[in-house]
Parts: structure tokens; C-alpha cells; sequence
């Protein structure tokens, strides 16, 4: 009687094998599920891209801000070893030239390059010649330091040639150091009412006044980064590689990355598009004052 009972039990709660699915080999994705796919991977894109992109951005403005912090080292460093008197800030007449009416060589200059759009100026792309400026051995005569990593600028020539970059990025503050002729009497003749500043000690508040910055590919040339103040045009303009931002670095080693109000301010970082000198607007004076205002102080 237990073994009826205990096999009728066995038959009641034996489980049935589970039929499983048997895919269809001849069957696909369908119009519609594809699309559905398509779509989707489209929303993820235009969500992570710009995010992607903007951290690749603000990545970019560290190192480049890091480059100018870097330059201001070797700068001040050059200064002590020179009882405070500042590097050599020479404008020239052209690539390989002496700065105008100065007896000191570009050479010895704190950048010794003239950039321009020309592929048959090696001046462009000598990274060795740059690393053996006035600044160079304080700088462990490192070339990278020089150029912005957002600056890929270069001129259709320069492009079918197979350049990748050109070497620098970077000018110096014309109000900062002996600019040759253009500072032969004192003072700097394009700024003459305010202060040039020959020696670290002579600058009153450190904080204030901008040693290097990223300058737009179209103006850089010399590294002699100038503007009267007096008048309302831009002479040489800033870079905006950084969200419509440059890097600027200080007398007292500070960097800032400061971000422009006026698409004047901002042309495309490529060949021939500053179209300089850009006169300024009254209602549009933020941007330039911004800049002068840190260039100098006036004369007493």
C-alpha cells in the first residue's frame, strides 16, 4: 500500500522537461528593430560627444595653462641669475633677423622665431633652434612648453607639405623686458605713457601684470605681443582656443584662463582670418580693456 502511494506521489511532482524556444536560423533584426538600434545609439552619442568633448577641452586649456605656468618659472629664473633684470622681448623685421636698430641677436631673444604661413620658413617648425633661446636653459630647453596643444593652425601650403603643428603658441607682454629700439629711451614707443618693466623688482603689484599668453595663429609672428592702449584697435590679438578663452600666466606665477565676451575678439584660429588691425567698438571695449589693463600701469 506505501509503495502505491509513494510511486503516485513521484508521478504528481515529476516536473515535465521545459520545451524551449527554437530560434528561427532564417530570422533577422526587422526594419523597425534596426531603427529602434540606430536611434538609440544616435541619443547616446549626442549626449556623450559634446561631454566628451568639452573634457577633452577643458584637458587641453590645463596643459596649456601648465605650458605658460612652465615658460614664467624659466622667466623668473632667468631673472635671478641676471640680478633681476628681465629676458630680451625684441620685435623683428622678419624671420632670422635682428630686432629692429638692437645690437642683441634674436638669438639671445626669450623666443628667437618669426612664425608666419610660408611652408619654405623653417623657422615654423625648428623646435631645436626654439629650445636655444634666452630662456631655453631655464627651461630644461624643452620645446613642447612653447606650443598650446589646441594649436594645430597651419596654412594650406603648410598643410600638403605633411606639417602636423607649427613650434609656438605663446608671446610675451611687449611691456615686459628691453624691447631694443623700441624701449631705447625708457619707455616703450608704442605704450609711452606707461610703465615698460625692465627689472622683476620694478613691477608694483605682480598679481596684475600678464607675463605670456596664447596668441591667435594669425597675429603671433615675433612673440612680441603689443597694443597701444591709448587706442582702440587690436594690434595683436589673443588666441581662443579654449571655449573662446586664452591662457595668460602673471609676473607673481599665477595662471588664468580668461574667456571673451565678443565674437570680435574670437575670429576662427586659422590662416588669414584676424584681419588686423580690428577696430573696437565703444559698447564692445571689455575684451580689449581686460587685456590692456594687465599689460602696464600708466606713468605718474
Amino acid at each position: 500500500m506505501t509503495d502505491t502511494y509513494d510511486r503516485r506521489c513521484m508521478k504528481a511532482t515529476t516536473l515535465k522537461p521545459a520545451k524551449y524556444f527554437k530560434a528561427d536560423p532564417a530570422r533577422g533584426f526587422t526594419l523597425l528593430e534596426l531603427l529602434v538600434v540606430i536611434a538609440v545609439i544616435a541619443i547616446l552619442a549626442s549626449v556623450l560627444l559634446p561631454t566628451l568633448a568639452k573634457s577633452k577641452a577643458r584637458a587641453q586649456a590645463i596643459f596649456c595653462g601648465n605650458n605658460t605656468r612652465q615658460l614664467t618659472m624659466a622667466w623668473l629664473m632667468y631673472a635671478d641669475e641676471h640680478d633681476g633684470r628681465l629676458a630680451y622681448n625684441l620685435g623683428s623685421s622678419g624671420p632670422g633677423m635682428v630686432a629692429f636698430g638692437s645690437s642683441v641677436a634674436m638669438s639671445n631673444n626669450w623666443a628667437n622665431n618669426v612664425l608666419d604661413w610660408d611652408v619654405n620658413n623653417s623657422d615654423n617648425t625648428n623646435a631645436a633652434k626654439l629650445a636655444e633661446t634666452g630662456l631655453g636653459p631655464y627651461a630644461s630647453k624643452s620645446a613642447n612648453i612653447y606650443r598650446c596643444p589646441s594649436d594645430y593652425a597651419l596654412s594650406s601650403s603648410q598643410q600638403g607639405a605633411g606639417w602636423r603643428t607649427r613650434v609656438r603658441s605663446y608671446s610675451m607682454n611687449a611691456m615686459i623686458g628691453d624691447a631694443g629700439s623700441f624701449t631705447r629711451w625708457g619707455y616703450n614707443e608704442n605704450n609711452p605713457d606707461y610703465l615698460q618693466f625692465f627689472k622683476l623688482t620694478a613691477v608694483p603689484r605682480p598679481a596684475d601684470i600678464f607675463v605670456f599668453l596664447d596668441e591667435h595663429p594669425d597675429s603671433i609672428s615675433d612673440g612680441y605681443f603689443v597694443n597701444k592702449a591709448y587706442k582702440a584697435e587690436w594690434i595683436r590679438l589673443p588666441a581662443s582656443y579654449h571655449d573662446r578663452a586664452a591662457s595668460f600666466s602673471f609676473v607673481d606665477g599665477h595662471v588664468e584662463v580668461h574667456r571673451w565676451r565678443y565674437s570680435r575678439t574670437c575670429p576662427p584660429p586659422l590662416p588669414y582670418q584676424a584681419k588686423l588691425p580690428i577696430q573696437v567698438p565703444a559698447d564692445e571695449m571689455a575684451d580689449f580693456k581686460w587685456v590692456t589693463s594687465r599689460m602696464s600701469f600708466e606713468q605718474d
